[in-house]
């Protein structure tokens, strides 16, 4: 089934500008910076929001709080089956599908590096389907990163991730090498 094919004007690429710049900015402004109407500017924001063009978006800056970011990229045989694994751990940010060896790349943020280690380690490395893993900390970004972070994590009994073991039965945790996982309740970290 084809994609639907979007259409925006040059009108509707700099309202997509001044929000990315500004994401405050008010229809007033937009409309007097590009030279419509305030109601015009209205209905082309209502038509790129129905269209999934654009979406409004809050988040964290992790390094500006003391997170590390990581980028754990990933030879799988089960690419769909990784990304949903680790859908509501509470240390997931994102997950995506590659072309090419390295077909899975996911993003992790936390609060040490050992605990990132720990995921890996643990919980991609050991799967079938997971043939090879490489685990990189990102060091810098060239552009703000602002990253939707669940900051309110709902108690659960087993682990998001399907891990069999508990942190307080995990030798990585009871060695202190892990901060283990906040929606288990078996959590010593702060940000959480």
């Amino acid at each position: 089934m084809p994609l639907k094919e979007f259409k925006i004007d040059s009108k509707d690429r700099e309202i997509i500008t001044l929000l990315i710049e500004n994401p405050d900015i008010s229809q007033k402004e937009i409309a007097e910076r590009i030279n419509l109407t305030q109601p015009s500017v209205a209905m082309r924001l209502k038509k790129l929001k129905e269209m999934g063009a654009i979406e409004r978006c809050c988040g964290i800056n992790p390094p500006k709080l003391g997170l590390h970011l990581a980028r754990v990229d990933v030879v799988s045989k089960d690419t769909e089956g990784l990304l949903k694994r680790f859908r509501d751990c509470p240390y997931f940010l994102n997950g995506f599908v590659l072309s090419g060896k390295k077909n899975v790349c996911l993003l992790f943020v936390g609060e040490d590096i050992p605990t990132l280690e720990a995921i890996v380690n643990e919980h991609i490395r050991p799967l079938d389907e997971v043939e090879s893993v490489e685990f990189n900390i990102v060091i810098s970004t060239a552009k703000k990163l602002i990253a939707p972070v669940r900051m309110h994590i709902e108690q659960v009994e087993k682990p998001p991730c399907g891990i069999e073991i508990e942190c307080r039965n995990c030798p990585i945790f009871k060695a202190q090498r892990c901060l283990g996982c906040p929606a288990i309740g078996q959590y010593r970290g702060s940000f959480w």
